[in-house]
């Protein structure tokens, strides 16, 4: 015998009801394969941000607001390193490259970043898509998502008004867009780049006699309208040791009572917890909606018992076996509960895609949410545990005597 027909009728006699009890499963679904999947690549673009970063010395503070500010670019404040800092880096046997990192600046809400232009292309990874890198001070690289053309030129301003009207004001330099680096998938990407000496020159640091430190590729930088330019003070300096050993010696030489030396990925989760430990409140939505699903299975449960009993009763008063009723009914909640978790995996992604744009586009993160292994198992679990749930009415209603069962219709 054949249950499909019996269970598609039965599903026609209420599909309004079915199309509830769907909506709701495929609703907890998605919302928890998407919260699931944007937290796994909320991760891993932050993770993956800080991938040239190996170690960040800084003036001593706030390891996270020195993290936020050197590699997601979020301005603040910092306290600036003296430049006796990059003469001993530098000269430190220990470092294969050290460039220094500056966000002061902005022009149009974009950030400037004074570095080199070795660390700008992340020594030559990022290739430049149009146009060249920069030579001179006066010219500028900008990030793949910087809405302004190669060749334009532009005056930075020191800040900006929204962090401090009184302090707000233009630079007198004059800066040229000379290229346009190909997309890294990180908030620089909405960075202009500028070379470390333009910063040096445009806020007139006073000179303390290290010009020297400044090697001779960054010397060749320098150009109109500065023709003298100097080493200064920089808010954190970007080391790139050349062993683990060298890593860590240099991480716990630098901290001090003026200096810090960090690994990013050691701060990450600090970071979590700033934000509000994002973690577990994803969590513990996820949880809440995992909920909404267990309460959608009980509906199938109450709307079986109370809706198929008289259906129930011909088919055992007409010699059915007890397996075939079984399998019958079963079945029409395994089919609601499938359906949902169907329709919520593909909700979910769409949502999780949804959610990844817009995260993208507030921290300027490449988050490609995608449904994972990890996903598809809670699916999977959800879908399991509804499936078994859904068989309570069966094995209930063959406990019940047909004359009942009928008489209960």
């Amino acid at each position: 015998m054949n249950p499909l027909p019996l269970i598609v009728a039965e599903l026609r006699r209420n599909p309004l009801g079915c199309a509830a009890v769907v909506a709701l499963i495929a609703v907890a679904v998605a919302l928890g394969v998407a919260l699931s999947a944007q937290e796994r690549a909320l991760r891993l673009a932050s993770a993956r941000a800080a991938d040239r970063f190996d170690l960040v010395v800084g003036a001593s503070g706030s390891p996270t607001q020195l993290v936020l500010t050197t590699v997601y670019l979020q301005p603040a404040a910092l306290d600036l390193l003296p430049a006796r800092t990059l003469l001993l880096l530098q000269a430190d046997a220990g470092v294969a490259e050290v460039a220094p990192v500056a966000v002061t600046d902005s022009f149009r809400g974009y950030p400037l970043v004074g570095t080199t232009a070795k660390f700008a292309t992340n020594g030559g990874k990022l290739s430049v898509v149009d146009g060249r890198a920069f030579q001179r001070v006066d010219e500028v690289m900008i990030g793949a998502s910087v809405d302004l053309p190669v060749g334009e030129k532009i005056r930075p301003a020191h800040g900006t008004p929204a962090e401090n009207v009184l302090e707000a004001h233009d630079h007198d330099a004059q800066l040229t867009i000379v290229g346009r680096l190909v997309r890294s998938g990180t908030p620089w990407d909405h960075a202009i780049l500028v070379p470390i000496e333009a910063m040096w020159a445009m806020h007139a640091r006073p000179s303390s006699g290290t010009s020297e430190a400044v090697n001779a590729t960054a010397s060749s930088h320098v150009g109109p309208p500065w023709s003298a330019v100097e080493a200064g003070p920089v808010p954190a300096l970007v080391v790139r040791p050349r062993t683990v050993t060298d890593a860590y010696r240099l991480r716990q030489q630098y901290r001090g009572r003026e200096t810090m030396a960090l690994f990013p990925a050691e701060v990450l989760n600090q970071l979590y917890a700033v934000l509000g430990n994002v973690h577990d409140l994803l969590r513990s939505v996820t949880f809440v909606f995992d909920g909404l699903l267990v309460t959608g299975v009980l509906l199938i449960i109450v709307t079986v018992i109370s809706a198929r009993r008289q259906s129930i009763g011909v088919l055992r008063a007409l010699g059915a076996p007890p397996a075939f009723v079984f399998v019958t009914v079963w079945l029409q909640g395994a089919v609601l509960i499938g359906t949902g978790v169907l329709l919520g995996v593909g909700l979910g992604f769409v949502l999780a895609k949804a959610m990844g744009a817009m995260v993208s586009e507030q921290l300027g993160l490449a988050v490609d949410a995608t449904i994972g292994a990890p996903e598809l198992a809670l699916a999977a679990a959800l879908l399991g545990v509804g499936s078994v749930l859904a068989a309570a009415p069966s094995l209930s209603t063959l406990r019940v005597p047909v004359a009942r069962l009928l008489r209960l219709a």
